[in-house]
């Protein structure tokens, strides 16, 4: 049994919130449901903690927090509620005072007439052009309460995509700090203990111990230059990626890597093809679908030849052979395409499409860091090994001299 803390509004119009033990998510909702609630959310207590929340900006709404306001907004509305007593529910459900802050914006901005699409655009950065679009062609479409949901699953599938590729990262982070930190301590702290030893003996130290020894030595008295030399190279590289010349030279560059061009070029064909393929299915056109979906992406390159590829379309090319004109997406991706063009559902196959590089991002990174992880242990007790043996051979030099 797990503890789910639940959101709900009852029959009266009144918000509920509350803990419940139960074996599913969907067993929570099932019980709210027959007790004639409308649920707006259920989730596991301690399942929502993130290592992003540490570095959350305290500005806007990060991604879950858009996603869960979504859902529930789609819950509400699809249970019959207006769109301005919908708002105000989440206000009050609102789980933290930034979050009710820009829903009781929003929810102003209504009752004074405007669109949610206009309140929403009002919210400078909280909102991408993407979700605008949708929401705003939800509206024309009466479908407002069926458009969320479609964000809602574009929100979470974007962010598991996200998610997957961070989490498989963190452990090669993490035991390369280790490693660095452990090989510091031996070069700055452990192995200068043994030097005035060694000079006391007299002789000369075999090369590798001291160049073990100088490298150590330039850590422990020169730290704080290379720690600048470090913020510098840092900041330079940032600065070239915020130029578009220099940013578009270095996504060329990143394109043309092996490994890393072939997941960079499956992330952004996912992003693309979903981005394209739900604002369709929301009766977006195609043309401005893919200038909004363009804008999701961010390899500058690939972003480029999306913009290209429109202007083809624009002039009657199909969307397939626009994009295989670039030769930079994925031959499988554009086939798919292609035959959701000439079958008339390309909406359905573009959705496809990014389900299929979804799983492939996460087949490959998976691969890499199961090849790259005892790649790195190797080498960093190569590294160590090295140390070891130039402490080992300074020992058996002394011991020459002293017999």
């Amino acid at each position: 049994m797990a503890l789910f803390e639940y959101k709900a509004v009852t029959p009266a119009g009144e918000t509920l919130t509350g803990e419940m033990e139960a074996p599913s998510q969907d067993l929570v909702i099932a019980r709210l449901q027959e007790a004639g609630n409308i649920p707006v959310s259920a989730r596991e207590v301690g399942s929502g903690f993130r290592i992003e929340t540490l570095f959350r900006p305290r500005r806007g709404l990060n991604q879950r927090e858009i996603g869960d306001l979504t859902q529930q907004l789609s819950t509400l509305l699809g249970a019959g509620l207006p769109l301005d007593r919908s708002l105000g529910i989440l206000v009050e459900l609102a789980e933290n005072e930034r979050v009710g802050h820009v829903v009781e914006r929003i929810r102003n901005k209504v009752r004074e007439g405007g669109s949610l699409s206009d309140a929403l655009e009002e919210r400078h950065g909280v909102f991408s052009r993407f979700y605008i679009n949708m929401v705003r062609a939800g509206e024309v479409g009466g479908s407002l309460d069926q458009t969320l949901a479609r964000l809602a699953e574009y929100i979470e599938r974007a962010k598991e995509l996200k998610d997957g590729v961070v989490s498989a990262l963190i452990y090669p982070i993490l035991l390369v700090l280790l490693a660095i930190a452990a090989l510091i301590l031996l070069m700055v702290y452990v192995i200068p203990q043994f030097i005035p030893m060694f000079e006391d003996f007299g002789g000369e130290l075999p090369l590798l111990t001291r160049i073990v020894v100088a490298v150590g030595g330039a850590l422990q008295h020169y730290w704080w230059a290379i720690i600048g030399v470090t913020v510098v190279v840092l900041l330079w590289f940032r600065m070239q990626l915020a130029r578009p010349a220099s940013r578009l030279r270095w996504d060329r560059r990143f394109l043309r890597m092996r490994w890393v061009g072939d997941i960079i070029a499956k992330i952004e064909t996912a992003r693309l093809t979903r981005t394209t393929g739900t604002l369709l299915v929301n009766g977006v056109p195609l043309l401005s679908a893919m200038s909004i979906a363009k804008n999701v992406m961010t390899n500058s390159v690939l972003r480029e030849d999306v913009a290209v590829a429109a202007k083809q379309v624009k002039t009657g090319s199909q969307m397939a052979r626009a994009l295989a004109a670039s030769g930079n997406f994925p031959r499988l991706a554009l086939q798919m395409v292609n035959v959701g063009e000439e079958t008339g559902k390309l909406d359905e196959m573009l959705l496809r499409v990014a389900d299929t590089y979804d799983r492939e991002v996460k087949t490959t990174v998976d691969r890499l860091m199961a090849m790259l992880v005892p790649a790195l242990t190797l080498g960093l007790a190569v590294l160590i090994g090295t140390i070891v043996m130039s402490v080992l051979l300074a020992i058996l030099s002394i011991n020459e001299l002293i017999a």
